[in-house]
């Protein structure tokens, strides 16, 4: 006898036991997930209106090569080919954008989302076989430890950036942007290094973590933001996006900043 809520492996795509409303996840994942990396893209692609005065946007931080002031290395280099599309982001962006696609949250929720494997818990998938992350191409799924040690320079230079936006040509002052931006340093604070694989970095990469007392302090430590993973995913994934339109529209004219301080 089957167990309740459990379909056949050769049951039909979509096909369940289960009476609640369990493709609303998934929709919810595809919906603003996708929405996001539509979003990103086309923000990464702009090379425009993405400083205001201190502020840069995230997308953009830090600025290597660039027209603003922000830059590190002046405008855009000799050697980049002339028949390729140029931005600062495409520099950096792909180290947050691989981190976040790599990550152990974010595989469960768009595998469901996007690729359907599973749809949800207990619900038939379109295929017959787990195609697991042992296999092409998802064995690239396990470099997530490798993104998660390129990010921290990227958070270093984002906490920089909250420093920079509190200095005006006039001197010292603390804006809404300068707020926007500290919260979204908080919430991607939260959420890398809350990370999985910065538990079993700080643990030491032991596997019994239990026989070293002080690598396992440090590793229920860390678990204290490990276990809000998904809530530090979804509201640092929402800041760092609203922090690149909030520049952008007060670099633009749309709206302005306001001076708190």
């Amino acid at each position: 006898m089957a167990a309740p809520h459990l379909v056949w492996k050769d049951g039909r795509f979509g096909q369940t036991t289960r009476r609640d409303t369990w493709w609303a996840s998934p929709l919810l994942v595809l919906l603003g997930f996708g929405a996001f990396l539509v979003y990103a893209n086309w923000a990464a692609w702009q090379n425009q209106f993405y400083t205001y005065g201190p502020y840069i946007s995230p997308f953009y931080s830090p600025e290597i090569f660039g027209d603003s002031p922000h830059a590190w290395f002046g405008p855009k280099p000799s050697w980049y080919p002339n028949f390729l599309p140029f931005s600062p982001a495409f520099f950096i962006l792909w180290i947050p954008g691989l981190f976040r696609f790599t990550c152990y949250y974010y595989r469960g929720a768009y595998y469901k989302a996007f690729w359907a494997d599973p749809p949800a818990c207990a619900v038939s998938e379109p295929r017959n076989e787990y195609r697991g992350e042992s296999k092409w191409p998802l064995i690239l799924q396990n470099a997530h430890r490798y993104f998660l040690r390129l990010s921290y320079p990227i958070w270093a230079f984002l906490v920089y950036d909250v420093w920079k936006a509190m200095w005006w040509p006039d001197g010292f002052h603390i804006g809404v942007g300068t707020v926007i931006l500290a919260v979204n340093v908080v919430l991607i604070g939260g959420y890398v290094f809350g990370c999985h694989a910065f538990r079993h970095l700080v643990g030491g990469g032991i596997d019994q973590i239990s026989e070293y007392p002080m690598r396992h302090k440090l590793y229920r430590g860390v678990s204290c933001l490990n276990g809000n993973h998904k809530k530090w995913a979804w509201a640092s994934l929402f800041s760092v996006g609203f922090s690149d339109i909030y520049v952008r529209l007060c670099s633009m004219g749309v709206w302005s900043d306001w001076r708190i301080f």
